[in-house]
């Protein structure tokens, strides 16, 4: 059973990457984090007393379907109301969700102006290719190389079969390379 100081811990620990993650999917920085805090405000309330490792699998689980809530009700609303972007200004940004990733600059190979431009270049080719990823395609990729989980788990995450979750992942690390291919970033 997770303490009250363990599930703060937790919850610390997987806050930058859960919004991150919402980001991607919803492309709205508000809206990101409304699904974050209320992800993380339904693992409190209803999963508090789970063991440890159960909670980030947890985690995961309520906060796709956090996010999936948000498109089900942005469906909804758009159906009943018009669509008045075109009226909104065009300098209208959101900002860039890579620019929070911390370089040491001590320890980080980019540590010159241009290598690290490189790299700032880099990461937003990635976010776009990201981004352009079918939604289950994205899910599944996020899932096993950002948070690090194994097939079993992204599979109990995204409550599909392990071979759903390997289709996703190929089909998401290939489409990502042709993308950054074409681009020329080569692994």
């Amino acid at each position: 059973m997770a303490s009250r100081s363990e599930l703060s811990d937790f919850l610390a620990s997987v806050e930058r990457r859960a919004f991150k993650q919402a980001l991607f999917a919803v492309r709205d920085e508000d809206a990101a984090l409304d699904i974050v805090q209320d992800s993380m405000m339904r693992l409190a309330e209803k999963y508090a007393g789970h063991p440890t490792d159960e909670l980030p699998l947890l985690f995961q689980r309520i906060l796709q379907n956090a996010i999936r809530d948000y498109y089900r009700r942005s469906r909804t609303r758009m159906a009943r109301f018009v669509q008045l972007s075109s009226f909104e200004s065009a300098d209208d940004d959101t900002g860039d969700p890579l620019e929070a990733i911390e370089i040491d600059e001590e320890l980080s190979p980019f540590a010159t102006p241009h290598a690290a431009l490189l790299q700032a270049e880099t990461l937003e080719l990635v976010e776009e290719a990201l981004q352009n990823l079918p939604a289950r395609q994205r899910e599944a990729f996020l899932l096993r190389y950002w948070e690090g989980l194994d097939i079993a788990e992204t599979a109990a995450a995204m409550n599909c079969s392990e071979g759903s979750v390997k289709t996703h992942c190929s089909r998401a690390t290939h489409t990502l390379a042709t993308a950054l291919a074409a681009k020329g970033i080569r692994p």
